[in-house]
């Protein structure tokens, strides 16, 4: 498996990816997939948006952002990791996770954060591999499929 920087081409199966858990998943709040543009910003954006490639095909990604917009947040750093179907249990976020939490590191970011929506043990438990801790939770923030969905927040201190 190869970590790399996200290319325009990967951009369709990222957006494949993404569509199918804001249609039937939950790790999304989105209830529609976001348009191509979105992607082709985020491409572009001056941030870390890599793809795992498995024989040629891309499993997943993984982004960072800024955490919020104010001056004192810019040494935190959200950070998002979508597998595809059938990819999960085989080292794909875990892959991702490394390469992503190692270019920050080089960035000097002090701290990441992540926000999981429950339940989604296998989130949870590579977070949990990466370092990261758990340090609250916000019940029924969301509702999606008719159900009140909670988050939990983690964190990991890089430095």
């Amino acid at each position: 498996m190869d970590i790399r920087r996200a290319l325009p081409a990967d951009l369709p199966t990222v957006f494949g990816i993404y569509a199918r858990e804001a249609r039937e998943g939950h790790a999304t709040f989105d209830h529609e997939p976001r348009p191509m543009e979105l992607w082709e910003d985020k491409l572009a954006a001056d941030d870390h948006f890599l793809v795992a490639e498995h024989e040629g095909a891309v499993v997943g990604y993984a982004t960072s952002s800024p955490f919020r917009p104010k001056p004192a947040y810019r040494h935190t750093r959200e950070t998002t990791v979508y597998v595809a179907p059938g990819q999960q249990g085989r080292g794909v976020g875990r892959a991702l996770y490394d390469d992503l939490l190692t270019r920050l590191v080089g960035d000097g970011v002090h701290l990441v954060v992540a926000a999981v929506a429950l339940p989604n043990p296998g989130s949870l438990a590579l977070h949990r591999a990466c370092g990261f801790e758990e340090v609250g939770v916000m019940r029924e923030v969301g509702r999606k499929h008719d159900r009140w969905i909670d988050v939990v927040f983690l964190q990991k201190v890089l430095g």
